[in-house]
């Protein structure tokens, strides 16, 4: 047989404090592993996908550049050849014309070695121009790709953070509704649902920090949701609490021989000295006199 007791009469002893105390801290490395684990299940159940390569004119807009940047390095080397060419070419020429001899065929290599170096040079200058032209294009569509694959990337991360938002909020609704069951039914464990409760806030308040630096665009209402969510839920248990309290507390005053209305003490008057209100009336069942607010007639136990 069991005695059922208000809340507000069950003693917590210290080390019932420091037990719940405890459960939270085992609570919250729990926590925090499954919540780590919820974003490594969605990573390795979703890679990342960077499949996309553009629409065709954005590929052959890059195209264009490659085409553009690989001719325009062929044109360096050539030049870079020319110019080597042009070099060996005078020397072999000067030394020629230092001992005395014409070299006719020597000056005609020289000439033609000059302008392969102008032509190269020129074809390196046009090859620039293809460049600086492909370069703005290529930009674009390489940003509009880098875009489309940053976001099949967010969309993993906003997956895991769903999950882990539905695993905060689960907490804190089983925390409250906890809390509200233990506290409904005069429960020696009530300091149990308060350390789920605590649980559940603190993950509540970690994820809303890590939401500050995990997330971008589409998740910054990430820590608005969860206080908002928590905000409510409090409120809630707070309102709760306030009416289980208005119900309690007219019988706890009666067993301590209050005016059931406002707390004055009752000496054995049917009125109350403080209100005036009747504090002795008659039971509706058997019409014995029975103290106002107490739960059951002390003649024929009816409630």
């Amino acid at each position: 047989m069991s005695t059922r007791l208000d809340v507000e009469d069950v003693q917590t002893t210290k080390g019932a404090k420091l037990l719940a105390v405890v459960l939270t801290v085992f609570l919250l490395i729990g926590g925090i592993w499954a919540y780590q684990e919820i974003d490594d299940t969605v990573r390795k159940s979703t890679p990342p996908d960077y499949s996309y390569r553009g629409t065709p004119a954005e590929r052959a807009t890059l195209a264009r550049l490659r085409t553009a940047e690989t001719r325009h390095m062929r044109a360096q080397r050539a030049a870079a050849a020319a110019r080597d060419n042009l070099e060996l070419r005078r020397e072999t020429y000067r030394t020629a014309l230092d001992e005395g001899r014409a070299a006719p065929e020597l000056r005609a290599a020289y000439r033609r070695a000059q302008a392969r170096l102008a032509e190269t040079q020129r074809n390196v200058a046009t090859a620039r121009r293809m460049v600086d032209e492909a370069v703005p294009a290529a930009t674009a569509a390489e940003r509009n790709i880098a875009k489309v694959q940053q976001g099949r990337h967010e969309h993993r991360k906003l997956l895991a953070f769903v999950f882990r938002l539905a695993f905060v909020i689960a907490s804190m609704a089983f925390g409250y509704w906890l809390l509200a069951r233990l506290r409904r039914r005069g429960s020696r464990y009530y300091a149990v649902s308060l350390a789920m409760v605590a649980f559940a806030a603190i993950l509540a308040f970690a994820m809303a920090v890590f939401s500050l630096t995990d997330y971008f665009e589409p998740l910054e209402l990430g820590p608005l949701v969860i206080s908002l969510f928590g905000i409510v839920m409090t409120l809630l248990a707070f309102v709760g609490l306030q009416r289980y309290l208005a119900r309690r507390i007219p019988h706890r005053r009666v067993r301590k021989g209050e005016c059931p209305f406002c707390g004055y003490p009752v000496r054995g008057n049917e009125h109350c000295e403080s209100c005036g209100r009747e504090v002795i009336a008659p039971c509706a069942k058997c019409s014995e006199l029975r103290r106002v607010g107490a739960l059951h007639c002390g003649a024929c136990g009816a409630a």
